[in-house]
């Protein structure tokens, strides 16, 4: 049951805006703790350490997600994918509008990176619904031999989110001096994020329910306990889930968080100049995902997926040796092709090839943990990972080895999973963990 091309269109559009706005919240919070929050909020702590606890406070967010992920997946299986989406962008949107607010360390002593850590947990919450609703809203409404070219949409929010995030701290930077910019500035982003939580909304409301849960509703089929399901029958299949998603949210997060550390603390490029190379990698980043995401309707989502990871382990050493030239030329070039070819591959695939390892009973909670899980081992601590392992050797060669480990990690679990490019997502196999058939004939199979 899917939609017909102008309705899929029209979700795909309010799903990737949707989607831009929430991200850009999560984002933010990034980019302002790689530039100002070790000073705002740890003062006490020389340099090294305060950017280690500026990090720590970053990862907290993501300790959030599974939880989060775990409680909307089960009221996306339960009473629906549309209520939890906007119930999810409102938490968001208000809690990162309140980090605009907070006072620092110097108004409020340690009451203020409490308050901070406190916000950054909810706000990890939040986002943990936000992804498992956003990408099945378009996965079941698309039909089956563009559903990863439609799945793409709501991940291309992911790098509008980082042009968004980093573009708008780039611009209240330009507008203020340093003085004003640490004073003050830093705040405008978050504030800004009022704004945009009452446009996401208009847009999330105007949304119809996922054809997959319609059908599910109508049916009775209801699991009363979703979760158990997924841990239970699906364990296997979720910690692989889990596990082929190693290298590419460590290499995200040195890419796009530690990456401006390096580059200011290290390299000697200013903050500006390094906001710039990363918003130009965004923008190649949202260009290519759509065009590998059409590339997995045709050749699999595993074949795509796993050449992104192939690619984040053999680009790390050159990556470093790129941001050590402080050549701009080279520091963007390194930026663009890692993002395009380490994080657009498998980042277009994800929805398409998560969402077809699950039954729709269970898929939005399935989704949801593996992705978010992923998230707490993966992708939160390694901006901290990162400062610490420079502070132990002086060298980036230890956090190269740890992006190698992570793609080969990712590499032997992606191969077990269930290749379904083509085929009906309410398929009586769905959810099933067969052994790996060629996506080539999987596909012409249900052509």
């Amino acid at each position: 049951m899917a939609t017909q091309t102008s309705d899929i269109r029209k979700v795909a559009l309010a799903s990737f805006i949707g989607s831009t706005l929430e991200w850009y919240d999560f984002f933010i919070f990034g980019t302002a703790t790689a530039l100002v929050f070790n000073k705002l909020f740890f003062p006490e702590f020389d340099p090294v350490t305060g950017m280690i606890a500026a990090f720590a406070t970053f990862a907290i967010g993501f300790i959030a997600r599974p939880l989060g992920g775990i409680v909307f997946g089960h009221f996306g299986d339960r009473i629906g994918r549309k209520a939890m989406l906007i119930l999810s962008l409102t938490m968001m949107g208000g809690i990162t509008f309140l980090i605009g607010l907070i006072p620092t360390y110097a108004v409020l002593g340690v009451g203020a990176p409490i308050l901070l850590t406190v916000l950054r947990f909810l706000q990890g919450f939040a986002v943990g619904g936000e992804w498992g609703g956003a990408t099945l809203m378009v996965v079941e409404h698309a039909p089956n031999k563009t559903r990863g070219f439609f799945g793409s949409w709501p991940q291309m929010g992911i790098p509008a989110a980082l042009l968004l995030s980093s573009g708008v701290m780039a611009l209240v930077g330009g507008l203020t001096t340093p003085e004003q910019f640490m004073a003050w500035g830093w705040r405008l982003p978050f504030l800004f994020s009022g704004i945009l939580l009452v446009f996401g909304i208009f847009l999330r409301r105007r949304l119809a329910e996922s054809p997959s849960f319609q059908k599910l509703k109508s049916g009775g089929e209801r699991q009363r306990l979703p979760i158990v399901d997924v841990l239970g029958k699906h364990g296997k299949k979720t910690a692989l889930l889990v596990a082929c998603q190693a290298a590419e949210n460590t290499s995200f997060y040195i890419v796009a968080v530690y990456s401006l550390v390096y580059l200011t603390t290290v390299v000697g490029i200013d903050r500006a100049t390094a906001l710039n190379s990363l918003m130009i990698a965004a923008v190649f980043c949202f260009i290519a995902q759509p065009l590998f995401a059409g590339l997995s309707d045709r050749i699999g989502r595993k074949r795509v997926f796993m050449g992104g990871m192939i690619f984040n382990g053999l680009f790390i050493v050159p990556f470093f040796l790129l941001m050590d030239t402080a050549s701009v030329f080279w520091i963007t070039a390194a930026m663009t092709v890692s993002i395009i070819f380490g994080q657009a591959t498998t980042q277009s695939t994800q929805p398409s090839l998560f969402a077809e390892q699950y039954g729709a009973s269970v898929r939005y909670s399935g989704v949801s943990v593996a992705y978010q899980f992923a998230t707490v081992l993966w992708s939160g601590p390694t901006p901290m990972i990162a400062a610490a392992l420079w502070a132990w050797s002086g060298s980036w060669i230890p956090l190269a080895c740890y992006i190698i480990a992570a793609a080969c990690l990712s590499v032997v679990t992606i191969i077990p999973l269930r290749e379904a490019a083509g085929a009906d997502l309410e398929d009586e196999q769905s959810g099933s963990l067969p052994q790996p058939a060629s996506p080539a004939k999987t596909i012409h199979h249900h052509q």
